[in-house]
């Protein structure tokens, strides 16, 4: 098979290493629209379940992904003033990755399996790509083939209320941190994490009143980073906020895009990644649900004897996975849009009802009364697992 890959992100380039591992008489062919070793974004996060995935796939590859990655294992908050810092309940084991480090992994893998990749070679449709048997659009949210084909494919985006910059820091963060600072305007929150031993991402959220208030709209990069470095002192610790990014890319206030299509192929056609489907950074799901895709669409090729029923079973498998992470990013999201619901309950309410942000019933009941249920549910099954243990 003749396979063009759009887009030379992580779902493409694992897919590719997938597919000629699979069988190597396979022809792939990756475009990406920038030069090698320039991409935009700082850290990549993913889990414990997704590495153990990586082994089972691709043991060399997933070898140089572990080390090169950095763990972490507790997770802290900072709110109402910077008390000491509270630990969170404890959540699964985290790993980062500098974004352009996975990508050399991955490019460096494929090659080594007979992979072409073209660099600085943007492709806007498939009448760029002769002879191809499958085209993989793996070339993100803005996919220029995607959107050719938005009505047929379904194509919705519902964009989100808050606004985000997405940036890097010099700080390392030892533990995954929240900090959540309240000022004149409303609140403002980061999300740090460290990808490798250098430096974190730090993303910073708000209401777009806030951002008003606080002038974001209205500054350029290097005053709202002034002052986000100030409003976050206490986490920083005098270490600066980085706006720009390896691609060279300035950082910009961004409302966050939920992309969806009801089918995810149109002819020999294909998405994947965050082309097909893109889920709330906050609950770190892009980077599992890209090589998931990739994966998965490999088994499909290789299980069905004809394109288009494998694409068929791809589409309707793939969809059938990730509906209820979907779910739950799009309920994390509107819990983050609704801050002020639980912003002033005392910190070890607020946090564990953070933990609970992914439920679809907390919106519609009084937070407080959520807590004492959510407690109450927790000591019993403590009770049972007392009671049930030999």
């Amino acid at each position: 098979m003749k396979v063009d890959c759009v887009g030379g992100g992580p779902a493409s380039l694992y897919f590719a290493v997938l597919m000629k591992r699979a069988d190597p008489s396979h022809d792939i062919t990756v475009y990406e629209r920038y030069p090698e070793g320039s991409t935009y974004g700082w850290g990549v996060t993913y889990w414990d379940d997704l590495y153990n995935n990586l082994h089972s796939a691709d043991p060399e590859s997933a070898r140089a992904i572990g080390d090169d990655s950095v763990r972490w294992d507790t997770w802290v908050a900072h709110v109402h003033g910077y008390r000491p810092p509270c630990l969170v309940e404890s959540w699964d084991v985290g790993f980062g990755i500098t974004r352009s480090r996975l990508l050399a992994i991955l490019a460096d893998r494929a090659r080594s399996l007979g992979v072409r990749i073209e660099y600085e070679r943007e492709i806007t449709s498939e009448e760029e790509l002769t002879g191809a048997d499958l085209i993989v659009a793996g070339d993100g949210v803005n996919s220029a083939l995607r959107q050719r084909h938005a009505d047929r494919l379904g194509t919705k985006v519902a964009v989100g209320r808050n606004v985000y910059l997405w940036l890097g820091t010099t700080k390392v963060f030892d533990s995954f941190t929240f900090a959540f600072v309240e000022t004149p305007h409303g609140w403002i929150w980061c999300y740090g994490y460290r990808y490798s031993n250098e430096r974190s991402t730090c993303i910073i959220e708000c209401s777009p009143e806030t951002s008003a208030g606080l002038g974001f709209d209205q500054a350029n990069e290097a005053d709202s980073l002034a002052l986000l470095e100030k409003i976050f002192a206490d986490i920083l610790d005098g270490h600066p906020l980085i706006g720009q990014d390896n691609a060279g890319e300035s950082a910009r206030w961004l409302n966050f895009r939920t992309l969806t299509n009801e089918r995810w192929h149109h002819g020999n056609l294909v998405l994947i990644g965050d082309a097909a489907h893109t889920t709330h950074y906050s609950v770190g799901a892009g980077t599992a649900l890209a090589f998931g895709d990739a994966a998965f669409l490999v088994y499909a090729l290789h299980a069905k004897p004809r394109l288009e029923p494998a694409l068929e079973f791809y589409e309707r498998e793939r969809q059938a996975e990730i509906r209820p992470m979907q779910k739950a990013a799009r309920n994390s999201a509107r819990w983050y849009e609704s801050l002020p619901r639980y912003a002033n309950l005392p910190s070890e309410q607020l946090l564990a009802l953070l933990a609970q942000r992914h439920s679809a019933l907390l919106p519609y009941v009084p937070p407080r009364l959520y807590y004492r249920f959510d407690q109450a549910l927790k000591q019993a099954a403590w009770l049972w697992s007392k009671i049930a243990s030999p």
